[in-house]
Protein backbone atom coordinates (compact mmCIF):
# COMPACT_ATOMS: atom_id res chain seq x y z
CA UNK A 1 0.00 0.00 0.00
CA UNK A 2 3.16 2.56 0.75
CA UNK A 3 4.25 2.28 -2.61
CA UNK A 4 0.71 3.14 -3.93
CA UNK A 5 0.71 6.36 -1.47
CA UNK A 6 4.42 7.06 -2.61
CA UNK A 7 3.80 6.71 -6.41
CA UNK A 8 0.26 8.81 -6.03
CA UNK A 9 2.53 11.26 -4.05
CA UNK A 10 5.07 11.71 -7.19
CA UNK A 11 2.23 12.04 -9.57
CA UNK A 12 0.79 14.60 -7.91
CA UNK A 13 4.25 16.81 -7.40
CA UNK A 14 4.81 16.42 -11.05
CA UNK A 15 1.45 17.64 -11.95
CA UNK A 16 2.25 20.79 -9.82
CA UNK A 17 5.51 21.74 -10.47
CA UNK A 18 4.15 21.18 -14.64
CA UNK A 19 1.92 24.30 -13.63
CA UNK A 20 4.68 25.56 -11.35
CA UNK A 21 6.77 26.21 -13.85
CA UNK A 22 4.12 26.87 -16.75
CA UNK A 23 2.16 29.64 -15.45
CA UNK A 24 5.70 31.96 -14.99
CA UNK A 25 6.24 31.59 -18.39
CA UNK A 26 2.59 32.37 -19.41
CA UNK A 27 2.88 35.61 -17.08
CA UNK A 28 5.88 36.42 -19.54
CA UNK A 29 3.63 36.54 -22.62
CA UNK A 30 1.02 38.32 -20.99
CA UNK A 31 3.06 40.72 -19.78
CA UNK A 32 4.48 41.78 -23.50
CA UNK A 33 1.41 42.67 -24.10
CA UNK A 34 -0.92 41.84 -27.34
CA UNK A 35 -4.29 42.57 -28.69
CA UNK A 36 -7.52 42.29 -26.18
CA UNK A 37 -8.36 39.42 -27.30
CA UNK A 38 -4.72 37.56 -26.40
CA UNK A 39 -4.90 39.11 -22.89
CA UNK A 40 -8.43 37.81 -22.28
CA UNK A 41 -6.86 34.34 -23.33
CA UNK A 42 -3.89 34.10 -21.17
CA UNK A 43 -6.22 35.62 -18.33
CA UNK A 44 -8.48 32.12 -18.91
CA UNK A 45 -5.24 30.38 -19.36
CA UNK A 46 -3.56 31.10 -16.28
CA UNK A 47 -6.95 31.00 -14.14
CA UNK A 48 -7.46 27.53 -15.53
CA UNK A 49 -3.82 26.24 -14.74
CA UNK A 50 -3.52 27.74 -11.28
CA UNK A 51 -6.74 25.81 -10.35
CA UNK A 52 -5.16 22.56 -11.59
CA UNK A 53 -1.64 22.75 -10.39
CA UNK A 54 -3.77 24.33 -6.78
CA UNK A 55 -5.33 20.28 -6.94
CA UNK A 56 -1.80 19.02 -7.64
CA UNK A 57 -0.61 21.04 -4.94
CA UNK A 58 -3.48 20.04 -2.52
CA UNK A 59 -3.23 16.14 -3.47
CA UNK A 60 0.57 15.98 -3.13
CA UNK A 61 0.48 17.11 0.50
CA UNK A 62 -2.12 14.89 1.27
CA UNK A 63 -0.16 11.82 0.02
CA UNK A 64 3.01 13.58 1.30
CA UNK A 65 1.44 13.73 5.15
CA UNK A 66 0.03 10.33 4.29
CA UNK A 67 3.82 8.51 3.59
CA UNK A 68 4.84 10.78 6.54
CA UNK A 69 2.59 9.45 9.14
CA UNK A 70 3.24 5.92 7.69
CA UNK A 71 7.22 6.18 8.07
CA UNK A 72 6.89 8.84 10.78
CA UNK A 73 9.93 11.06 11.52
CA UNK A 74 12.78 10.38 9.24
CA UNK A 75 15.50 12.95 10.40
CA UNK A 76 16.84 16.27 9.59
CA UNK A 77 16.85 16.14 5.66
CA UNK A 78 12.98 15.80 6.26
CA UNK A 79 12.74 19.22 8.48
CA UNK A 80 15.01 20.70 5.63
CA UNK A 81 12.44 19.20 2.75
CA UNK A 82 9.34 20.14 4.36
CA UNK A 83 10.80 24.10 4.85
CA UNK A 84 11.52 24.01 1.02
CA UNK A 85 7.83 22.77 0.67
CA UNK A 86 6.37 25.72 2.64
CA UNK A 87 8.52 27.82 1.16
CA UNK A 88 6.63 26.07 -2.19
CA UNK A 89 3.73 26.87 -1.01
CA UNK A 90 4.29 30.42 -0.40
CA UNK A 91 5.47 30.77 -4.04
CA UNK A 92 2.82 29.31 -5.15
CA UNK A 93 0.08 31.05 -3.58
CA UNK A 94 1.98 34.45 -4.78
CA UNK A 95 1.51 33.02 -8.26
CA UNK A 96 -2.10 33.09 -7.30
CA UNK A 97 -1.89 36.60 -5.92
CA UNK A 98 -0.12 37.23 -9.57
CA UNK A 99 -2.87 35.16 -11.19
CA UNK A 100 -5.73 37.70 -9.94
CA UNK A 101 -4.10 40.30 -10.25
CA UNK A 102 -3.87 39.91 -14.44
CA UNK A 103 -7.73 38.55 -14.13
CA UNK A 104 -8.06 42.18 -12.57
CA UNK A 105 -5.87 44.15 -15.98
CA UNK A 106 -3.28 44.68 -13.30
CA UNK A 107 0.38 43.52 -14.43
CA UNK A 108 2.61 45.26 -11.01
CA UNK A 109 6.13 43.99 -13.24
CA UNK A 110 7.38 43.55 -16.89
CA UNK A 111 8.18 40.62 -18.56
CA UNK A 112 11.91 40.10 -17.05
CA UNK A 113 10.72 39.81 -14.06
CA UNK A 114 8.57 36.65 -14.86
CA UNK A 115 11.32 35.69 -16.50
CA UNK A 116 13.58 35.38 -13.06
CA UNK A 117 10.47 33.99 -11.19
CA UNK A 118 10.08 31.31 -13.17
CA UNK A 119 13.45 29.90 -11.87
CA UNK A 120 12.69 29.33 -8.47
CA UNK A 121 10.76 26.54 -8.72
CA UNK A 122 13.83 24.60 -10.42
CA UNK A 123 15.75 25.53 -7.73
CA UNK A 124 13.19 24.02 -5.04
CA UNK A 125 12.72 20.82 -6.87
CA UNK A 126 16.55 19.95 -7.46
CA UNK A 127 17.07 20.63 -3.32
CA UNK A 128 13.89 18.59 -2.43
CA UNK A 129 15.01 16.00 -4.40
CA UNK A 130 18.67 15.68 -3.63
CA UNK A 131 17.48 15.80 -0.07
CA UNK A 132 15.27 12.67 -0.28
CA UNK A 133 17.44 10.31 -2.45
CA UNK A 134 20.60 11.29 -1.08
CA UNK A 135 19.11 12.16 2.70
CA UNK A 136 22.78 14.11 3.32
CA UNK A 137 21.44 13.99 6.95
Amino acid sequence: MVLWIKAFHIIFMVTWFAGLFYLPRLFVYHAMGGNAEMLERFQVMERKLFAIMTLGAILTAVFGVWLWLGYGYSGGWMDAKLVLVAILMAYHAYLGKLTHDFGLGRNPHGHVFYRWINEFPSILLIAIIVLVVVKPF
